[in-house]
């Protein structure tokens, strides 16, 4: 069988984890929290990086830290994963969807400003699958109508848009690191901002919202346990070591698919690049012409052993979201093609060369 990722873990992944053990420090007190922290917020050239127990929760913790609430419209893609809208509505605001561009695949900016209204209050854009979201007109909005930037980023560990660290452009970022992505810590996410208030208010709503100053087991507003593990942020702080060969790795994977693929008919690759950023990666994803095609395809490579993924589906075509009353009549026409007839092939790090070519040869057949 050949999986759909398989992670990287050729560092001092070991070295590290084996140290927390043998200190004793295993929960989220221990010293690489705050190394993993400091150093990946670095990296993304932001000011503070808050270490949490998933991406979710980065997102969680993300709308509630900017005040988003009761009412509250937030701007962002239908076709993404559920996380962030769920974050949003568990909120009480209220997700305000735009449809996809048809060649990036992220969130179609020029359908923004239609959406404005004097309930918007931020705009959340979601980087898709390894290229980045076109963020100067995002900005721009953002300045012109004072709203918000809540960035995910969660597939984006590396990534630039026009030379800058994707995850240094919202007023607060979120990264995931599930063994998915660039780099992992099997679970684990962060926050990353330059605001020293917001920083501080992660923190606090990470744990339980336990006052920094107050009485201990006093609390003024709940919070989450949303902490990351000492031991995670071991394998954060080993895998980050190992960034850059990991992009290198993942842009050789995506160049080797798009040789051995450049024929294929009736099938759409991701865009190698754009006049902003050079693809990542984060998985390698093929849209069909059709739906049939899509299943006929993911069927015959099932029946190789290759295993895939769908792509996401839609927020305004999520049941849950349905039967709470959102969305409806609405429908979002590129953002359902890709979700119906898309998929993505193993592309983890972990695929070797030969893997790569058995899945071109069934995907040629």
């Amino acid at each position: 069988m050949i999986p759909v990722n398989t992670p990287l873990l050729s560092g001092n992944e070991l070295k590290y984890v084996t140290e927390c053990i043998e200190t004793g420090w295993i929960s989220s007190e221990g010293p690489f929290v705050t190394r993993f922290e400091t150093e990946f917020a670095q990296y993304v050239n932001r000011s503070h990086g808050i270490a949490v127990a998933n991406g979710s929760a980065a997102l969680d913790i993300a709308v509630k830290s900017l005040g988003l609430g009761e009412g509250d419209e937030v701007i962002m893609p239908t076709f993404t994963i559920i996380s962030p809208a769920q974050s949003v509505v568990t909120a009480g605001a209220v997700p305000v969807l735009v449809d996809s561009d048809p060649i990036t695949w992220n969130m179609d900016v020029t359908q923004i400003e239609a959406k404005i209204t004097p309930k918007t209050k931020a705009i959340l854009v979601v980087h898709i699958y390894g290229l980045p979201v076109d963020m100067d007109p995002v900005l721009a909005l953002c300045k012109k109508y004072n709203l918000k930037l809540i960035e995910d980023a969660a597939e984006m560990h590396g990534q630039t848009y026009k030379g800058k660290m994707c995850g240094s452009f919202g007023d607060i970022s979120i990264f995931s690191f599930y063994p998915n992505k660039h780099i992992t810590t099997g679970e684990g996410g962060m926050l990353v901002c330059n605001d020293e208030n917001i920083a501080e208010q992660c923190k606090k709503l990470r744990n339980l919202a336990f006052e920094p100053k107050g009485r201990r087991f006093i609390h003024n507003e709940l919070g989450w346990n949303y902490r990351m593990t000492n031991l995670q942020a071991a394998l954060g702080v080993a895998q980050l070591e190992k960034m850059d060969y990991h992009i290198q790795r993942k842009r050789e994977i995506g160049k080797q698919y798009h040789q051995y693929l450049k024929d294929i008919v009736g099938f759409q690759l991701p865009l190698e690049e754009t006049v902003y950023a050079e693809n990542i990666y984060w998985v390698f994803g093929l849209v069909a012409d059709t739906e049939v095609q899509q299943e006929l395809m993911v069927k015959k490579l099932a029946d190789a052993k290759i295993v895939t993924r769908p792509f996401f589906w839609c927020m305004h075509e999520q049941p849950v979201f349905k039967k709470m009353g959102f969305f409806k009549n609405e429908s979002y026409p590129v953002a359902e093609r890709l979700a119906r007839n898309g998929f993505y092939i193993p592309s983890g790090l972990g695929l070797s060369d030969k893997e790569l070519r058995i899945v071109c040869e069934v995907l040629l057949r």
